[in-house]
């Protein structure tokens, strides 16, 4: 994560913009009265996406189960008809 002062971040806020949607770095905006975080719209939707499955009864172990399956025991494509 890359960590800029407000006044640099006012001075320079165009390419930490870019730089954060290109490369989904996460930037701390450091402020006499606290710190900001800024981070791409990619990664704020994924965030959401994960904190809703997690949320789903039973789905964070099913996600679990589905990491540790080897892709040899999985069904195809051709299988499925995609």
């Amino acid at each position: 994560m890359t960590t800029t002062t407000i006044t640099n971040f006012r001075k320079n806020i165009y390419s930490i913009v870019e730089n954060t949607v290109r490369f989904n770095e996460p930037v701390n905006i450091t402020t006499k009265d606290g710190n900001a975080v800024m981070i791409s719209e990619e990664e704020y939707l994924g965030m959401l996406e994960t904190l809703y499955l997690t949320s789903v009864p039973g789905m964070k172990e099913k996600l679990i189960e589905g990491l540790k399956t080897p892709l040899s025991e999985t069904i195809s494509e051709e299988e499925v008809g995609w």
